[in-house]
């Protein structure tokens, strides 16, 4: 049984470091946005964008058990996770070599007033707290059944991971985003990083879709075993250490200071 709380804690503490990382790049996106306008318009946008991230994140976890139960939807999560992480590590890997990573963001916003820009930074919002939810769920699903009550159709003790990772999320983007940022700032790699563990996860999810008992194509219990365990953990902290000890890209740094 204390090998169940322990795979519970470290899974959180993954889940509060990835949250982290997602908030701080939801921080930096929201600032890189509303870049153009008054720095008094600038500072109300970036305000209102501060509260709709809680308030799509806070809505996201009604979604829980939705996404939890319907295979088609877990599918969906999981080539989502796939798409959002791997587009964001090729084109950091592969992009020109002094491309700012969201160029794209502050060019779509530029010249436009301040109510299309909310706009924009609501869209933004949106996106990250759908990565946020999916994210926590599909390191939630992989965990063996907790001896507490189900919740929402959801094994109890997994609800309450994806809970506090989610409160997680909320509560490092409003007080601890700037310190993130300037952790990326001084290991710029570690944007990529996230973006592969957020691509890693999605593989997770892919498995326990494929291991649904409505389709069967890996053994139901394939994903809680020891097996897949070691492989997943094992293969996201090869990826937490890369990016941490990966060397810092100056260009980088400079393109993130100019924004």
């Amino acid at each position: 049984m204390d090998s169940i709380w322990l795979e519970y804690g470290w899974t959180l503490l993954i889940l509060i470091g990835l949250e982290g990382l997602l908030s701080a790049d939801n921080a930096l996106v929201l600032a890189v946005i509303a870049k153009h306008l008054p720095d008094d318009e600038k500072e109300k946008a970036i305000r209102y964008g501060i509260i709709m991230a809680f308030a799509f994140r806070f809505l996201a976890l009604f979604a829980i058990s939705f996404i939890a139960n319907v295979w088609q939807i877990q599918a969906i999560g999981a080539a989502y996770l796939l798409y959002l992480g791997l587009k964001h590590v090729i084109k950091a890997r592969f992009g020109k070599k002094n491309e700012n990573i969201h160029k794209e963001e502050e060019e779509e916003a530029a010249g436009k007033g301040f109510w299309p820009t909310v706009g924009k930074i609501a869209v933004a919002d949106l996106a990250f707290a759908i990565d946020s939810i999916l994210a926590a769920v599909a390191l939630a699903l992989g965990l063996p059944d907790s001896p507490l009550r189900d919740f929402g159709g959801m094994d109890g003790g997994q609800f309450i991971v994806v809970v506090l990772g989610g409160i997680a999320g909320l509560v490092l983007i409003k007080y601890a985003a700037t310190w993130f940022v300037q952790l990326l700032e001084k290991r710029p790699a570690l944007e990529t990083t996230a973006y592969a563990i957020v691509a890693w996860v999605g593989v997770k999810l892919a498995v326990i879709t494929l291991a649904h008992k409505d389709i069967g194509v890996l053994d139901h219990h394939f994903p809680h075993s020891t097996a897949w365990t070691l492989i997943f953990y094992g293969v996201l902290v090869g990826i937490a250490l890369l990016g941490w000890f990966a060397p810092s890209n100056k260009s980088f740094q400079e393109n993130h200071s100019e924004s």
